[in-house]
Parts: C-alpha cells; structure tokens; sequence
C-alpha cells in the first residue's frame, strides 16, 4: 500500500508541473528519482517481453491514477487564475526552473564531467526554445480557436500534442509550456475543463489530441531510452538548455494571452511565488533522496 501511494504521488506531482508551464513532468520525475523507472516502464510496455509487459502496465496504472487526479485538480483550478494572476504564476514557474537547474547539474556531475563538449547541447536547447518563443510572440494574442475547427486545425492540434507529450516526457521544458507557445494552451486546458463538466462539444479535438500524444509517446520513449545509455551527457545537456530556454517562454508568456499583456518585467516578478517555487523544488529533491536512500537500506537488508 505505502508502494502504492508513493506511486501515486509521484504521478500527482508530475500532473502539478505537467499542466502549467514551466518544469516538465519529466523534471518532477528526474528530481524525485523515478525517472528511469518512469522511462524505462514506457519502454518495457510498448518493446517488452510479456512479463515486463505486466509489471511495467501495474506501475503506470499507479502513476497514472495519480496523474489523473493531480491534472483534474489544477485544470479545475488553473482557467480560474492563470489570466488573472499570470505574473504571480510567471513568476512561481521562473522559481521552478531557476532552483530545479542547479539540481539537476548536481544529480548528473559526474556525467557532465565527463563530456565537456558536450555542453554544445546546451546551447542547441536553449537557442531551440528561444527562437521558437520569439517567433511565436510575435503574434501576441494569437490564440488558436478550436471552436468549429477546420481540417487544418485538428492536423495543427494533432502536431502540438505529439511535441507537447516529447516535452512532458522529457526533463526540461514542459508540454505546456510549448502549448502556450502554440497558442493552444488555454484552448485545450478549456476544452478538457469543458469535458469534465460533461460538455461533448470538444470532444472530437480532444480525441485527435490524445492521438497526436500516443504518436508522441511511441516516437520518444525507444529515442529517449538509448539516448540516455548511449550519450548520457548530451541529453542532460540538451534538457538543461531547455531548461535555460523555457525562462525566456515564462517571460514572454502573458503576451500570448487570449488579452494579451506585456512581458514580465521586474516591476511585475512577484519574489513571493518565485521563493515558493524555490521550496517547492527543494522539496522534491528532498523526497526523492529520501526514496533512493530507502531503496538503498531496502536492497542492503535483503543482501
């Protein structure tokens, strides 16, 4: 039972971060320490044998419970605050990011070490975000309708959620975050709030965006796996520059508002949200120390 609500918890609090931009669901998982758990059940689902198949469906069921119920808490929560509170939040995602960084270098310094030229990486991921934050941005206000959408729509709906499951995934930037950039965050975040309220009228763009999800779950999990044993230090390189990228998203998010406002400022941070953040990571950290010091004791007791 104590497996069990850890695994649940673990997937609440990957839902937390998944639904709102900034950290990624994958970086809550990197920093609990059941990431390679999480990848390597993806991958033991769709490529393993049967009884790898079992054990790996049981876990994500547990995760995916959690999930679940973490996702439908903030969806109910975040349609009523994110516009009118949108620099407070910024600012809570800009906390996220900047205490999970360091973190992250921490638990992975002795790969960063080993490849210093990997560090290009870095720079590639950031850059990634950067341009496609400013080229988005552009557009201010720019928000996709998927009332009574068009062919074009649901193909456009489709991409955004195979890259925005790639994201989640990933440590790094989040899915939402790209969401917003695609001017489809509140949109969908609206539609699935829609849908819980048992309003059908979304539901057919909401299926094609679970489609493009599964598709980009298959096209990430087996790249990612390898990825991660064959250049460790490159991806961790890679995710720390999106990471880096994913503040200037933060930054310019209210511009892409349904009522656009302008970019944060310093007159608009909020150090108050960005302090909470700064703890809220921390005590992800602390937790998933914890697990892997109780997984350690655990293995030493058997041996």
């Amino acid at each position: 039972m104590k497996k069990i609500i850890t695994t649940m918890f673990h997937g609440f609090c990957m839902a937390l971060a998944d639904s709102v931009p900034g950290v990624s669901g994958g970086t809550i998982a990197f920093l609990m320490g059941f990431f390679d758990d999480f990848i390597g059940s993806l991958n033991d689902l769709l490529m393993g044998k049967m009884d790898a198949k079992k054990k790996a469906l049981t876990y994500l069921v547990k995760l995916g419970a959690g999930w679940l119920i973490g996702f439908g808490s903030s969806v109910l929560v975040l349609t009523a605050v994110f516009e009118s509170h949108i620099y407070a939040i910024s600012s809570l995602f800009i906390g996220f990011i900047l205490f999970a960084i360091p973190v992250v270098i921490m638990e992975e310094k002795k790969c960063l070490r080993e490849k210093p030229l990997a560090s290009i990486a870095l720079l590639v991921g950031a850059a990634v975000v950067v341009l496609l934050t400013y080229f988005t941005v552009g557009n201010a206000g720019n928000t996709v309708s998927i009332e009574n959408p068009s062919i074009g729509t649901y193909f456009y709906v489709f991409f955004a959620g195979a890259v925005a499951i790639c994201a989640m995934v990933l440590p790094g930037i989040s899915g939402s975050t790209l969401l917003l950039i695609f001017g489809l965050y509140i949109s969908i975040i609206g539609a699935i709030k829609e849908l819980m309220h048992l309003n059908f009228e979304y539901f057919p763009i909401l299926c094609v965006f679970g489609l493009g999800v599964v598709t980009g779950i298959l096209s990430i999990v087996r790249l990612l796996r390898n990825a991660l044993e064959k250049h460790r230090s490159i991806v961790v390189y890679l995710i720390i520059g999106l990471m880096l990228g994913s503040l200037y998203s933060v930054v310019m998010g209210p511009a892409t508002l349904d009522t656009p406002k302008d970019p944060m400022t310093f007159s608009t941070f909020d150090w108050l949200f960005f302090i909470i953040g700064g703890v809220i990571i921390f005590g992800i950290q602390f937790l998933g120390a914890r697990k892997s010091n109780a997984e350690l004791a655990e293995k030493a007791n058997e041996a």
